[in-house]
């Protein structure tokens, strides 16, 4: 186990941008997915072989997407606690 406590301005930068992907945009981008699939997802707008396939596959892509989201903001937050308990332990 690693005895080194370390939080460079690399790291603090690296985890503001991680935060920022994971509370803006991917979360925006994910339920834009969404709508897109619902639309394809209707026979009436789409239809044939290959999107019958697609709408066979879509609601689990999209709870696997859900999911990975899930698990993100579960990592963005352990990130986050992890660099706040190092600056309160001096590592800054």
């Amino acid at each position: 186990m690693p005895t080194r406590v370390l939080s460079t301005d690399i790291a603090k930068a690296s985890i503001t941008k991680l935060q920022q992907i994971i509370n803006g945009g991917l979360i925006e981008q994910i339920e834009a997915l969404n709508r897109e699939g619902q639309t394809l997802s209707d026979a009436n707008v789409w239809d044939g072989n290959l999107a019958v396939t697609f709408r066979g596959n879509w609601p689990e892509t999209y709870s696997q997407l859900r999911k990975a989201q899930t698990q993100l903001e579960e990592l963005r937050a352990s990130v986050q606690k992890i660099n706040e308990n190092i600056m309160m332990a001096g590592g800054n």
